[in-house]
């Protein structure tokens, strides 16, 4: 961030040791050098005393340490879809793939432990969601759109709109054939068993 830089400059344009400055916004010389340095970051009220002192305005103060500040907000929502993605395909795989395994170790107990994995993807799948919800997430190209940290246009936005309604149904009729598919599966393989 470039606001220890800032500090330094604006103090010493206004010709101000680091005892004055510190004095003037209320905190010790060493929580100076420590801004000065990007050891710490100073709290709202202290850039407020800190800009009002410089006599800049606070917008023009930390203007280039906000855009930075969304960058990096943007990018740990991205690795938190990251990892809520790639922990759900994990208990999906492990639902598939254990079933079986689970069935043969025990009744009850395997089943017990396979609905419990269940439960846990569920409650993944139901975090997926609401984050997709809160980022207004919802056809395949506003997916890769967010993923990539870029925003649609408004014409490409209106498309996807148009497109949200036809996506939702596939979707239904989809995930009802795949449901379907599992319980005659399941069904064969507990015949067998």
């Amino acid at each position: 961030m470039e606001i220890g830089s800032k500090i330094k400059k604006y103090r010493e344009l206004k010709s101000i040791s680091q005892e004055e400055l510190a004095q003037k916004v209320f905190v010790s010389r060493q929580t100076i050098s420590n801004w000065e340095t990007n050891k710490y970051y100073p709290d709202i009220k202290s850039l407020t005393l800190l800009a009002n002192t410089f006599e800049i305005s606070l917008d023009d103060f930390i203007k280039e340490d906000m855009e930075e500040i969304k960058m990096i907000v943007e990018e740990e929502k991205i690795k938190r879809f990251h990892r809520l993605g790639t922990l759900y395909s994990i208990e999906l795989l492990v639902l598939v793939v254990g079933f079986l395994p689970l069935l043969k170790w025990g009744n009850r107990i395997g089943i017990s432990i396979w609905l419990i994995i269940l439960f846990i993807a569920w409650v993944t799948a139901f975090m997926i969601e609401k984050f997709k919800r809160d980022y207004n997430i919802q056809t395949y190209k506003e997916l890769i759109s967010f993923e990539e940290g870029k925003i649609l246009t408004h014409d490409e936005m209106q498309q996807e709109l148009g497109k949200r309604t036809y996506q939702k149904f596939f979707i239904a009729i989809i995930v009802g054939v795949i449901t379907i598919a599992i319980l005659v599966i399941m069904d064969l393989l507990l015949a067998v068993l």
